[in-house]
């Protein structure tokens, strides 16, 4: 789906203003007291699906008979079955159409952060700081950003989900209509009937998994920002986006300038940056061969330890006291192991997470330009080849359902992308990395139906 909110960049909504999200402070009394009155929201499941098995013609005459009506019926449509069935439908449903604001401005994720700010005072730096304070302020918030960014993204993701399943779920149930219908003018055994409302079974499983998967991630979302009305939730809902933006050309879009991902991520750190200057200092205060000695202690400790499993666990000793009292020795060995414990750690994650970014990358686009290509060159032929009856209904049904899944894949692999963005820009502002452990779920196989 085309549109130009998707052409923009995940953080376009940080320049939108802010509604007054925060209430007055007795507003956080109401939200916590349990007789506070709340209206009940429920969720929207897809109707039932249908299971009975249509009584065939009696006799050959009535077979005829109906078979005639059938096809008079279908003919007054371009489309024959497929175009019958969308007006029956059309004709059937009586439901109003759900209540959108037509001005609302879409829910982006600078308007989420700013509204979950409001409820966490200890992310704001502020006058009296030292330097630690400060550094420790800056890296909860940037995990609170990429916490943020990771909601919006799943909510938006769970939201077109939804709507995908839902209309796979649609094909389905075509198919198992037009399936009644063949077995009531005798055309289809009840057990060829059988095999398309299984299908439809599955697809009205995946359809309220995925309804119950979006209503958690926008839940998620009214949590961070301290939205507890279910009405404000579900007007919440209502302004989320049609979809994620467009994938950039390249991965490496955020490279730093000098080409120097390690680099980039050791300099945003800015724990790492106040270790570095003590460590150098209590380095140069060593006399000298003070740390051969200590270094050559420690290494004969080490090669004493056992290896594991061959004997009691115990720990390398070291029982050079003078070495041991030396309070500048000991204070440079613990700068040490500490600086580079966190470099090596932050080195680790800088080539983890630019990694990740990569192949998310690389994985989207494929998602996108094959599989949801080929799925859709292949309903394309598929529409052709029924359109001169070369394939039957419930081929271009399904069809229709596999392109849709291909489509499912391409927007879930989306996300990922973003999620690994979000990350990596998390650790460039000094965050530690945290891998997206929410893969893109693979689309279940539809099985193929022939037959006309």
């Amino acid at each position: 789906m085309n549109t130009p909110f998707r052409s923009a960049p995940l953080w376009w909504a940080l320049t939108l203003a802010l509604p007054a999200w925060a209430g007055p402070p007795d507003d956080a009394l109401r939200a916590a007291d349990p007789d506070t009155p709340v209206a009940t929201s429920t969720l929207a499941l897809p109707p039932a699906q249908r299971l009975d098995t249509p009584d065939g013609p009696a006799d050959l005459a009535a077979a005829r008979a109906l078979w005639r009506e059938a096809n008079q019926r279908v003919a007054e449509f371009p489309r024959g079955h497929i175009d019958l069935l969308r007006w029956e439908a059309a004709q059937a449903d009586t439901r109003p159409a759900p209540a959108r604001a037509a001005t609302a401005t879409p829910l982006g994720v600078g308007e989420v952060l700013r509204a979950s700010l409001r409820l966490r005072p200890g992310l704001f730096t502020h006058a009296g700081m030292n330097p630690l304070e400060q550094a420790r302020v800056r890296i909860a918030y940037a995990e609170h950003v990429r916490e943020v960014q990771h909601a919006w993204i799943t909510a938006v993701a769970a939201r077109e989900r939804a709507r995908l399943r839902a209309a796979v779920l649609d094909a389905s149930r075509q198919g198992s209509e037009l399936g009644r219908r063949m077995v009531r003018v005798g055309n289809w055994p009840a057990a060829r009937l059988m095999q398309e409302q299984a299908i439809e079974a599955a697809a009205w499983q995946a359809s309220a998994d995925a309804e119950l998967a979006a209503r958690d991630a926008i839940e998620r979302l009214a949590g961070l920002m301290g939205l507890w009305q279910a009405d404000a939730v579900s007007a919440l809902a209502d302004r989320l986006p049609p979809g994620l933006p467009a994938l950039p050309e390249r991965a490496d879009a955020g490279l730093p300038a000098d080409g120097g991902v390690e680099a980039a991520v050791l300099r945003a750190d800015p724990l790492l940056a106040l270790e570095r200057e003590p460590a150098r200092r209590a380095f140069a205060a060593l006399p000298d061969g003070r740390w051969r000695a200590w270094d050559s202690a420690r290494d004969a400790a080490l090669r004493a330890l056992p290896e594991p499993g061959q004997g009691p666990a115990m720990p390398p000793h070291i029982d050079q006291l003078g070495l041991l009292r030396d309070a500048r020795l000991q204070e440079a060995e613990e700068q040490r192991a500490r600086l580079l414990a966190r470099a090596s750690e932050r080195r680790a994650m800088a080539r983890s997470a630019w990694a990740r970014l990569q192949a998310s990358h690389a994985f989207a686009q494929h998602a996108e330009r094959h599989i949801a290509g080929l799925a859709d060159a292949q309903q394309q032929e598929g529409q052709l080849r029924y359109n001169g009856m070369f394939d039957s209904t419930w081929q271009l049904l399904a069809s229709a359902r596999q392109r849709l899944d291909a489509l499912d894949s391409a927007q879930q692999a989306r996300a990922a992308w973003w999620r690994a963005q979000a990350s990596w820009q998390a650790l460039l502002a000094g965050a530690p990395y945290q891998p997206d452990t929410a893969a893109p779920a693979a689309a279940a196989a539809q099985p193929d139906a022939g037959g006309h």
